[in-house]
């Protein structure tokens, strides 16, 4: 075999071994990076459909203890304000690898949003009875999907660019 032919089959195994490990690195990064920004987007998602509470404007109730019992009272303030802790606190943890690759959770660690995700019962006093029930709005769950479609669509995006790069 001439010294010549070997260089350049040399020159070329090393080049595609090279081309092949650049590949296999920007892998590595894809799942990481399709995870972060599928739940970022989730998250995102979530909060747009999370609805905020509106007080009203003007405040009116009825004194219960006291002197005063029985009054109505009413009054107005300047700022009536909204709700919004609920949609605030969706949250996402940052990634981590894990035994089955990369994991990374969206939170919400208000105390009540699983009663108002899943739906909850109305009862008038402690230990009374139920007098109806609120029907949950299964963000949560919408947002789940919402981010396995997310995961498809980024992970499809960023090998079609791995593979451009590489070609």
């Amino acid at each position: 075999m001439s010294s010549s032919n070997y260089r350049r089959n040399k020159a070329a195994i090393d080049q595609f071994h090279k081309e092949l490990m650049a590949m296999v690195d920007d892998i590595q990064q894809i799942d990481k990076k399709v995870l972060n920004k599928a739940v970022n987007n989730g998250v995102a998602y979530a909060k747009r459909h999370t609805p905020v509470g509106k007080h009203p404007n003007p405040v009116t109730f009825t004194v219960k203890n006291g002197p005063d019992a029985g009054t109505v009272v009413s009054f107005k303030v300047s700022d009536p304000g909204v709700g919004g802790k609920l949609k605030a606190a969706w949250k996402a943890l940052p990634a981590k690898k894990s035994k089955a690759g990369v994991e990374k959770e969206m939170i919400n660690l208000m105390d009540y949003a699983s009663y108002w995700n899943y739906g909850h019962r109305i009862v008038t006093k402690k230990g009374g009875p139920t007098k109806g029930f609120v029907k949950g709005t299964f963000v949560l769950e919408k947002t789940r999907g919402y981010i396995e479609k997310q995961l498809v669509m980024e992970f499809e995006k960023e090998v079609k660019a791995v593979q451009s790069k590489n070609d």
